[in-house]
């Protein structure tokens, strides 16, 4: 892509000239940017308050701390949590308290992937937080239940933003064409495969979408094309870097990962974690899908596999990069390593399954409490056997509603302890369960 054009100098990307200064040309988020809506009400009334933008990629959150800093035309600084540190977050904060004291106005800090910061980094900000002097815009792609800090939490307005919908991103298209400058004198069209095409590709992300169509409006000049086809629009996809960490190459490198470890090979497994980590991946994001996995696909074979995934979790949160490196890899090798068995997995979905099957199922009496004379005259409670009172503290009855009660959910699979654990439940439940061979 051209990034110099020989009469003006630099040209900056086609995401940056399109991006909104008001909020009259923000495109989607209507739940909260339209007429009435609560984002919308606090812009219009200049009254804002500390707040966490939780979205995808590409769905405007940034765009959203411009627009409203604009409104307000206070100070605006911007950082990412990727690269700031202690030291710099101590300086906005000195900023902030001195407008504070010397114009009674607070300055504004967004703070983009904030969820990177960690507790002690996140602690800093409560106390301009809380005297006014510095308003706070974080953005984050994580639930910020798990990853920003209470007390922040409690000062805050929480916003999700959607990913934007296909409507959403046509409307970026649309204008793209028709409001740039260097896109008008260009007389770019674009037919409806070329459209479709635009948005199938961009994984709703709008700045991946617009950096796709700069990079199609340059191959069509190359080729003396002004109507860009579905053809153009798949090899700009294509001469972007191979791995994108909000888009296509991110999800296509973590499921390599997840199935290499799933299919117990280790190489595999430490090939794709290096290529997230030399990429800049998110470690946690890595972290906590060696969680999942330890559940999903080892399960009791090996229960200290979800011992080590979120040990793996806790320590990369406590140590970050470069180190983090060593214990990804440690968690993955082990995990690669394991025996195998998705029979947890399989017994929720297919529990999960007959409890909506099965709204009216009762819970069977001799299970129930019988904390008052009127339940114990209702037979609750009679019959209950209290298991360790019986030789190998089993009695053997029924925990299922009446019509389940032959249900077999999980079925241990024949590796590592899950083989031990299916023995056991054979010997004890005999032929009243069937476990297979």
């Amino acid at each position: 892509m051209d990034l110099f054009n020989n009469d003006e100098g630099f040209l900056p990307p086609l995401a940056d000239r399109l991006r909104p200064k008001d909020i009259s040309g923000f495109i989607g988020q209507k739940h909260l940017i339209g007429e009435g809506k609560p984002l919308r009400q606090m812009i219009d009334s200049k009254f804002i308050r500390s707040m966490i933008l939780w979205g995808p990629p590409g769905s405007g959150k940034t765009t959203l701390a411009g627009i409203i800093a604009g409104a307000l035309h206070y100070d605006f600084y911007s950082i990412s949590a990727v690269l700031a540190g202690v030291k710099e977050l101590r300086e906005f904060i000195a900023k902030a308290d001195e407008s504070i004291r010397l114009y009674q106005k607070p300055v504004m800090l967004f703070i983009d992937e904030i969820h990177r910061f960690n507790k002690s980094q996140q602690d800093l900000l409560l106390h301009s937080i809380e005297n006014g002097s510095l308003i706070l815009i974080g953005a984050t792609t994580e639930n910020p239940s798990f990853e920003i800090n209470s007390p922040i939490l409690s000062r805050a307005s929480v916003f999700t933003l959607e990913p934007l919908s296909d409507e959403d991103l046509s409307r970026v298209i649309d204008r793209a064409l028709k409001t740039d400058e260097v896109l008008k004198n260009k007389n770019i069209k674009i037919d409806d495969g070329g459209r479709e095409a635009l948005i199938k590709y961009s994984g709703r992300d709008a700045r991946i979408l617009l950096n796709a169509l700069e990079i199609a409006v340059n191959l069509g000049e190359a080729k003396n094309e002004t109507l860009l086809k579905s053809e153009t629009i798949k090899e700009a996809y294509l001469r972007k870097p191979r791995y994108d960490k909000t888009g296509e190459e991110h999800y296509n490198t973590i499921s390599a990962f997840i199935k290499s470890m799933r299919g117990s090979d280790p190489d595999g497994a430490l090939f794709w974690l290096a290529r997230m980590l030399e990429s800049g991946e998110d470690i946690k994001f890595i972290a906590r899908r060696m969680i999942i996995l330890a559940s999903e696909d080892i399960g009791n074979a090996d229960p200290q596999a979800l011992v080590t995934a979120v040990s793996c979790f806790n320590a990369v949160n406590v140590v970050g990069m470069p180190e983090a490196r060593i214990i990804l890899a440690q968690a993955a090798t082990y995990l690669a390593s394991c025996p195998k068995s998705n029979a947890s997995y399989m017994g929720i979905e297919e529990a999960m399954s007959d409890a909506q099957n099965h709204p009216g199922a009762q819970v069977p009496l001799h299970l129930r409490n019988a904390p008052t004379k009127l339940m114990k005259n209702l037979g609750y409670h009679k019959g209950y056997r209290y298991d360790h009172g019986y030789e190998e503290h089993f009695a053997k009855q029924s925990f299922l509603p009446d019509e389940l009660k032959k249900k077999v959910y999980y079925r241990p699979a024949s590796m590592g302890k899950e083989k031990e654990i299916k023995e056991r439940l054979k010997s004890l439940w005999g032929k009243d369960k069937d476990y297979g061979e």
